[in-house]
């Protein structure tokens, strides 16, 4: 099993109103960061969909206060 680490929710920083989803350009609900040093981000939609694929890839994992992420529900294998 592969840890997904996540910060403390005061510590993650807000997300900015120009930061976009990777694949459509939506606001960003979701941000990833990947072991290798990247960063994903996606919309609502986008993290859903994706949600089983991110959560074994994640280190760290900041949600929009305002979105409720389908990956907090599964656990990575």
């Amino acid at each position: 099993m592969t840890p997904t680490l996540t910060p403390p929710p005061e510590t993650v920083a807000p997300f900015a109103a120009d930061e976009r989803c990777d694949r459509c350009s939506a606001a960003a609900k979701l941000r990833v960061r990947l072991a290798e040093g990247g960063e994903l981000i996606f919309c609502g939609h986008h993290a859903n969909k994706y949600a089983e694929q991110l959560v074994k890839i994640a280190v760290e994992v900041a949600v929009a206060s305002d979105f409720t992420w389908r990956g907090h529900e599964l656990k990575p294998n």
